[in-house]
């Protein structure tokens, strides 16, 4: 059985040529990509909490059912029969894969609440951000590359429908709930690689708060010049902050113009 998976995934591991960044390819999946997230979301945002909690933990079986084949896909196509832990799914762009699935089951109150809300103000933020840096998206294989777009794209539409319908993100109070859960998880993330380091002798940077140098443009060089600690107190204010002036903006747009029920 192990050696037929093996052989099947072998079987999609269709190469092909790198797209470049900011390509044709690129632009028109994001541009094309963007505006179906935002009227699609738009559209559905008067749903019932019923419809919207369906939604939700359908995105979340997608996302969870792409991730477990591509951990497969690093293991048998990529890696040699070798698990890399540095593609572990707990990065920043992975969370909604867990909170997609649990969120919908949790009773209203300011733990359902502070995950929608973490969704709209951190990954809508960062499933947008990778558009524009999408050197994490494109690869030498159509798999891996249509799961890095796709996954992303998904990251956007969840954030713009439960920002539409005021689910998460409308208070300054939602702004708090999700940037505690994002310190939280920084935290654990980075317990999680100090684990990986010491114990299994590995390399695991999940949020790319260390210990190790960040990958991330300008991050990087931040890194390089004062070393990940400095980094890592650098970072996560400037992704609390780029949270913050995102709230700015969707509280400035819907304190203009309600939304109907």
């Amino acid at each position: 059985m192990f050696d037929a998976l093996d052989r099947f995934v072998e079987s999609t591991a269709w190469p092909m040529a790198q797209p470049p960044a900011y390509g044709a390819f690129h632009i028109l999946f994001t541009l094309i990509g963007f505006a179906l997230c935002a009227w699609i979301a738009w559209k559905i945002r008067d749903c019932s909490d019923k419809t919207a909690r369906l939604i939700l933990f359908s995105v979340g079986l997608i996302l969870s059912l792409s991730e477990a084949y591509k951990q497969l896909f690093y293991y048998f196509a990529i890696m040699d029969n070798t698990y890399s832990w540095g593609d572990f799914p707990f990065q920043l762009c992975s969370i909604p894969m867990y909170m997609c699935l649990i969120a919908p089951w949790l009773k209203p109150g300011k733990l359902q609440r502070g995950m929608y809300s973490f969704m709209v103000l951190y990954n809508l933020l960062g499933g947008a951000i990778a558009f524009t840096e999408p050197s994490g998206l494109l690869h030498g294989y159509w798999f891996l590359t249509l799961h890095a777009l796709i996954w992303h794209m998904l990251l956007v539409f969840i954030g713009l429908f439960l920002c539409f319908s005021r689910r998460g993100g409308a208070s300054i109070q939602d702004y708090w709930g999700a940037t505690w859960t994002f310190v939280s998880l920084c935290a654990i993330a980075f317990t999680l690689n100090a684990v990986v380091q010491n114990v299994f002798d590995s390399h695991m940077n999940m949020f790319f708060v260390g210990p190790g140098n960040s990958p991330i443009i300008v991050f990087k060089q931040f890194s390089e010049w004062f070393g990940w600690p400095i980094n890592t107190l650098i970072y996560i204010p400037v992704v609390c902050l780029g949270a913050y002036l995102l709230f700015l903006l969707i509280h400035c747009l819907q304190s203009k113009k309600p939304v109907t029920k």
